[in-house]
């Protein structure tokens, strides 16, 4: 199991101690260098500025991306960490000591991680005895080693005292190797709306699946099952729309059938005396596909929605 322990900010490990999300958002104000210290599943732990010198707590990590202050706010909100846009912003202007006329929407690094836990003091663990004071932002360790075993089992000791983070058998916890804590990596990372919106976001190319716009801040990452009807934060579960074809989809004026072509309701021009632009859609096949097929459009998610939202 590899671990990677990052440093961080001690208002923003309290402020969201205090809020206990599930996801929260791990932000790099430079937004240049990007982070492959993890792979999905594996365990990202905080840790404050000296002379704090303590493994606070931690996250599955999920994924890492760039993204504009405006958007990584409308995917996390107090999940980054702060009380609201202004302050978050603020704190990343501040960290970039630019000038927010130059830069208005600066992009910043997000590392998302889901499930995250809080240590209490008493549980704090003071940093592996191989720590440099030197390190600014973060060390990776791997428990094929003496000290990454120890911080391991160090962790794990606490974490299965924390709820809401799953176990298996007896209480026995399915962070960790195979054998004493499970498999190779923590656990399939439980993905929350902001995760979502990400992954959805960087699944479609950053493009709107049915009409190809790029403006990232009228793109929406759109549950074709919604999560309120039991439809999960399943990348396979969602679209990249353009937030009027996200209301029509929502409202059931638009569908994409099981053959991934798009299917526009007579109910616009019925309802609405127009649609001339989303008519001219219709029976075209997605303009943008996920390359994968696992974060393809799901054709059960897809049937539902034929049968359950659009008003055929």
């Amino acid at each position: 199991m590899r671990m990677y322990i990052g440093v961080t900010d001690e208002r923003w490990y309290e402020f969201l101690a205090r809020l206990r999300p599930d996801e929260v958002n791990f932000w790099q104000p430079g937004g240049r260098i990007g982070f492959k210290a993890l792979k999905p599943g594996e365990l990202f732990l905080f840790k404050l500025h000296s002379p704090k010198n303590f493994i606070v707590g931690g996250g599955v990590f999920l994924r890492h991306a760039f993204l504009p202050v405006s958007l990584a706010w409308q995917a996390f909100a107090e999940k980054n960490g702060t009380p609201n846009y202004y302050s978050f912003r603020e704190s990343i202007l501040r960290y970039r000591k630019v000038d927010p006329r130059t830069e208005p929407d600066p992009t910043v690094g997000c590392i998302v991680l889901s499930q995250p836990f809080f240590f209490s003091r008493d549980q704090w663990i003071p940093v592996p005895s191989d720590w440099s004071s030197n390190i600014v932002q973060g060390k990776t360790y791997d428990d094929d080693s003496l000290i990454g075993r120890d911080l391991r089992d160090q962790v794990l000791q606490r974490v299965s005292h924390i709820t809401g983070v799953p176990t298996t058998g007896a209480g026995q916890h399915e962070l960790g190797r195979e054998g004493r804590y499970g498999k190779e990596y923590l656990v399939a990372p439980r993905v929350g709306q902001g995760g979502f919106r990400l992954l959805v976001t960087e699944a479609y190319h950053r493009r709107c699946a049915i009409t190809g716009e790029k403006t990232l801040p009228v793109l929406d990452a759109a549950h074709i099952r919604p999560y309120s009807l039991e439809g999960p934060h399943d990348v396979a579960n969602g679209l990249l729309l353009r937030q009027d074809v996200h209301t029509l989809f929502d409202r059931g004026y638009i569908t994409v059938n099981e053959e991934f072509r798009i299917e526009v309701s007579r109910r616009i021009k019925e309802d609405y005396g127009n649609g001339r632009e989303y008519y001219a859609m219709h029976g075209k096949p997605l303009e943008i596909l996920p390359d994968r097929d696992a974060e393809r459009p799901s054709k059960d998610y897809l049937l539902w929605h034929n049968e359950n939202v659009y008003l055929a």
